[in-house]
């Protein structure tokens, strides 16, 4: 099977269409699968569902997605960084989903293990439980979510064998994880291509079953979100 595409726009052809939901991976601008949301940008897709720790910020990450008009429901539990979406959000233009990070995480995994829901205790009590079914456990109330499935997951790793096994490095694991297993499709941009076998088979967090499309991205440049500085003492 094909996995290696030149491109993202090559990688995501006959993927894209509009109203389709698509589970990023990435914390911030920690992970995200730049060239993939470039692609996207490019594709003029819209009327998107967007499922993500955050929606990255102004003009970075799917934040350049929001700037386009692209996207109608983000499915998040952080969006505090990008003004745009507050914008739009206070404006009524964009739907939003909030969701605490930790069952975010879960939502999207247990989608991927095909587990359509669990019951958790994140929320009882506040606006998150609101219509949601209520359940008691020994004694303990919780509240019924549901299982993401998503048209596609993007994600970005840092190195992957041509078969499509991946290694996320250090904290890019994050939410890249469980989103890969969510989509019925998985799309994987790396750092780095190795021949099959240069990777030890214990440490491989994403098997190739999952990443069905595959390209290179580098090179990249860091970004960063925030630069916090502080005027050098005098001598």
């Amino acid at each position: 099977m094909k996995k290696i595409y030149p491109d993202a726009a090559a990688a995501l052809d006959g993927l894209l269409f509009d109203g389709m939901t698509i589970c990023a991976g990435g914390f911030g601008l920690c992970g995200i699968p730049e060239r993939l949301i470039d692609a996207i940008r490019d594709s003029g897709v819209k009327d998107l569902t967007v499922v993500s720790n955050n929606a990255g910020i102004d003009n970075e990450g799917l934040g350049k997605l929001l700037r386009t008009r692209q996207i109608r429901k983000m499915i998040s539990s952080y969006v505090g960084e990008n003004k745009e979406f507050e914008r739009q959000y206070l404006a009524g233009e964009l739907e939003v989903e909030f969701c605490p990070q930790g069952t975010l995480a879960e939502r999207c995994r247990a989608g991927g293990a095909g587990i359509p829901g669990f019951y958790t205790k994140t929320g009882v009590g506040t606006i998150v439980a609101e219509g949601k079914e209520h359940k008691d456990f020994d004694g303990e109330t919780y509240i019924l979510e549901r299982g993401i499935r998503a048209d596609l997951s993007i994600v970005k790793g840092w190195r992957a064998d041509e078969a499509g096994n991946l290694q996320f490095r250090k904290t890019t694991r994050n939410f890249n994880l469980p989103m890969a297993t969510s989509g019925k499709l998985c799309v994987a941009e790396v750092e780095e291509i190795v021949p099959v076998g240069t990777l030890d088979p214990d440490c491989i967090h994403l098997p190739s079953i999952y990443a069905k499309r595959l390209i290179l991205g580098a090179p990249y440049d860091k970004k960063i979100e925030f630069r916090t500085t502080r005027q050098r003492e005098a001598a």
